[in-house]
């Protein structure tokens, strides 16, 4: 009876899983299809740039955020009961 149960369960999470994929093909077909492909989802031309940037903006020491300081209480190792 638990090998039935564990059968049933296993086909349902299977057909969910078939299930996810159909639909995600369906939402996304042209991007997933043409990334297996190995055209990418973006057009050569309009392709994200890498690199390093062209003008770099320096950080001023105020603008970077401080931590937070909160009271640090010391417990001692050995309790006074002991």
């Amino acid at each position: 009876m638990v090998q039935v149960a564990a059968a049933l369960l296993f086909a349902c999470a299977a057909g969910l899983g078939v299930l996810v994929i159909l639909a995600m093909l369906r939402t996304n077909g042209d991007a997933i299809l043409s990334a297996l492909a190995g055209e990418g989802a973006f057009p050569h031309g309009s392709s994200p740039q890498t690199g390093p940037a062209a003008t770099v903006v320096p950080l001023r020491r105020r603008d970077m955020p401080r931590g937070v300081r909160t009271p640090v209480r010391v417990q001692p190792l050995i309790s006074r009961a002991a």
